[in-house]
């Protein structure tokens, strides 16, 4: 914009004191609004000055949503500051609308939206995109009254250790409660016995989210799914008052979420429990943040900038000094790293207690087994998992844990044994019932005339049996037994205690009332030999999860699993999660591989990953910073009915030790921005830490 040479520049204020930009009139006090825009262009990931006018001076407040115009466009953004000089070297621009006087971006949030772009490379943008949920403007006209305080009660008094019954087993669990309650920041690590119950992890974590409010603080608790959150909320009711307690999870609805949201804005309510996004709650004096089964993946935002959750919790409990709980029935190696490190204590109990709470585990691997059962091996379902499971079913409900979903999920050749392929677009062929055709599981495309294309053969075999399958061969095997699934999306939350065989994929495993009589964990291998660094780790947290949802062994609860004797069955044998996480990452730290380093990858076509990485090779040449790479590797070859193949994506890995991290990845996102902004090449995908990459 060219100024006007007829008005004087206020020396104060860097820009004409008279009106701006068709006759506008800027504010007199603070009239310079620091914005950010809402895009995902990493080179517009900075703030831009506008003037305020005269008529949104009241309205126009940090942490406030507004409309401005951008490059002839109308974007809506955030006002992060008011200021009394710009900077900009020219006139500005006036807001062009505030669209809601609410501040729904606190200053902690803010910064926490910072650090979590500045760790994974992202823009504020992205990350705020997330923090913020949209607006439901009906909900706004009660904001900052009284949302649902009628009848508040006032804080409990200070806590004893008899109201941490669920804690009692664990050696330093009432001292790491007490010092919660009284006002303090432990940060504990802590590995629960049983997963349902008195004294399953719900009561764990709403016990200590009861010790953080008693001190008057407020509580933030993350878990993977709605299945969790329910659970959690359930345990929560007799602890801490409802008015108090705010759920946020993009399952309920925007209305629900967003006027919970408000109301931990306004300070109504100081218990937050949600799913990932949860992470940004914005709870008012916050003493406790907490996360339940940090390995799983539904912890990992799928958009950018891919940040877990985890790890936003982690920079939280940095920056406003809170009390931090990891929970898990297993133990990641990233926390097994923060318990090495000393950043967290764990919290454990004897191995007494330990042989007096879990299930009785025995694998058909074993030496006395085999010499049982010499075909234990090679059996679906030996005869150990089949005796479990009669003997289990005249006692209550037993678990069956499959690795597929599905009926027949894949299907071979019966002569050669090749995997079965869908002469369309090569996809795998599957059956989804005793009667149906083969048909592709990417095109859906049906095969009823498939023909081998390595030995010409024409008939098919089951390559794996998903847990339609096993359903129907258990319901032969045991007649008049009552088979229930749960898998897909017919996931069971909960299930009786009457005697019944509950067959579920990983993940999907319902809670029994009162505990399952027995489990048997099958397809173990099969989940032991994915394609991925941590197959291992990932089949012991599944393992884990499963049977701490049977009864204790002197109850007669029993875990039967059908995998070879690795490090994982020994782990789950022994019940000793910390031990496996321990090997696991004494591994990575001598091969320097997640998480003993960060890694970052870049995925696109090979031009702009070679062009990406190289820019990011020189700006750290002379820097003494020592980046290991591993690529470009193609991703995925797609042959073309010409037999030419198809423009590829490549993908270069980058390793460095966390000690470098902050300067890798702020060159990491500078050159981003800087390539995205010359438009030399094709964007490129840039994630850090991600779990699926290797």
């Amino acid at each position: 914009m060219v100024a006007d040479s007829s008005v004087q520049p206020s020396l104060l204020q860097g820009f004409p004191a008279r009106p701006v930009q068709g006759g506008v009139a800027v504010a007199e006090r603070l009239p310079v609004a620091r914005v950010l825009v809402e895009s995902s262009l990493p080179h517009l990931d900075r703030p831009f000055d506008y003037a305020v006018p005269v008529a949104l001076d009241h309205a126009a407040q940090p942490g406030v949503r507004v409309k401005v115009k951008f490059n002839g466009q109308d974007l809506n953004g955030f006002l992060l500051e008011r200021m009394a000089v710009s900077d900009a070297g020219h006139n500005l621009v006036p807001l062009a609308k505030v669209v809601s006087p609410v501040p729904v971006l606190t200053p902690a949030v803010r910064d926490l939206a910072t650090a979590v772009a500045a760790r994974y490379a992202g823009t504020v943008s992205d990350v705020l995109r997330l923090a913020v949920p949209p607006r439901v403007a009906g909900l706004e006209k009660d904001f900052p009254g009284a949302l649902d305080t009628a009848g508040a009660e006032g804080m409990p008094g200070t806590p004893g250790d008899s109201d941490f019954p669920a804690w009692t087993p664990y050696r330093t669990g009432a001292a790491f409660l007490r010092h919660l309650a009284g006002g303090g920041s432990p940060r504990a690590v802590v590995n629960p016995l049983q997963g349902y119950g008195p004294a399953g992890w719900p009561d764990l974590l709403a016990q200590a989210a009861a010790a953080a409010y008693a001190s008057g603080r407020g509580a933030l608790l993350l878990v993977p799914d709605y299945r969790d959150l329910d659970r959690l909320e359930k345990a929560l009711t007799d602890l801490v008052p409802e008015h108090a307690v705010a759920r946020l999870t993009a399952d309920d609805g925007p209305t629900p979420r967003y006027r919970n949201f408000l109301r931990l804005l306004a300070g109504t309510a100081k218990v937050a429990i949600g799913t990932r996004s949860a992470a940004f709650a914005p709870v008012q004096d916050l003493g406790l943040v907490a996360c339940w089964d940090d390995g799983d993946d539904l912890h990992i935002e799928q958009r950018a900038p891919y940040a877990h959750a985890r790890e936003v919790l982690l920079l939280r409990a940095e920056q406003e000094g809170t009390a931090c709980l990891l929970a898990g029935h297993a133990r990641s190696t990233e926390v097994q790293r923060l318990v090495e490190a000393g950043w967290a204590v764990p919290v454990d109990v004897g191995r007494a207690t330990v042989r007096g709470t879990v299930p009785r585990v025995v694998s058909t691997a074993d030496s006395f087994e085999r010499g049982r059962d010499p075909l234990a091996t090679l059996a679906r379902l030996p005869h150990a998992a089949w005796q479990a499971a009669k003997e289990g079913l005249e006692r209550g409900p037993v678990l069956v844990q499959v690795a597929r979903a599905g009926y027949a999920p894949s299907l071979v050749c019966e002569t050669c044994r090749e995997p079965a392929r869908c002469g369309n677009c090569q996809g795998p062929l599957a059956l989804a019932g005793t009667s149906a055709l083969p048909q592709c599981r990417w095109c859906s495309t049906p095969a009823p005339d498939w023909t081998c294309s390595h030995c010409g053969g024409r008939r098919l075999r089951k390559g794996a049996t998903g847990v339609l399958r096993t359903a129907e061969e258990l319901g032969r095997a045991f007649p008049g037994k009552t088979v229930i699934t749960s898998s897909g999306d017919q996931v069971k939350a909960t299930v009786g205690a009457g005697k019944a065989l509950v067959v579920a994929t990983v993940g999907a495993e319902p809670v029994a009332d009162g505990g399952y009589a027995a489990a048997l964990l099958l397809d173990g291998d099969s989940l032991l030999r994915r394609e991925t660094l941590r197959a291992g780790e990932d089949t012991v947290r599944r393992w884990f999860n499963a049977a701490a949802l049977v009864r204790p062994a002197p109850d007669g609860g029993l875990v039967v699993v059908t995998a070879t004797d690795t490090a994982a069955t020994g782990a789950l044998l022994r019940w000793d999660p910390a031990g496996y996480a321990g090997r696991e990452l004494s591994l990575r730290v001598e091969l320097q591989l997640p998480p003993a380093v960060r890694i970052a990858s870049v995925t696109g076509p090979r031009a702009a990953v070679e062009h990406y990485t190289g820019a990011v090779e020189a700006d750290l040449a002379g820097t003494g910073i020592t980046v290991r790479t591993a690529g470009p590797a193609p991703l995925l070859l797609t042959a073309q009915p010409s037999g030419r193949r198809s423009a590829e994506d490549v993908r270069t890995l980058l390793f460095f030790p966390y000690g470098q991290a902050t300067a890798v990845v702020r060159v990491l996102r500078a050159t981003r921005a800087a390539v995205a902004a010359k438009r030399t090449t094709e964007p490129v995908q840039l994630r850090l830490d991600g779990v699926d990459v290797i």
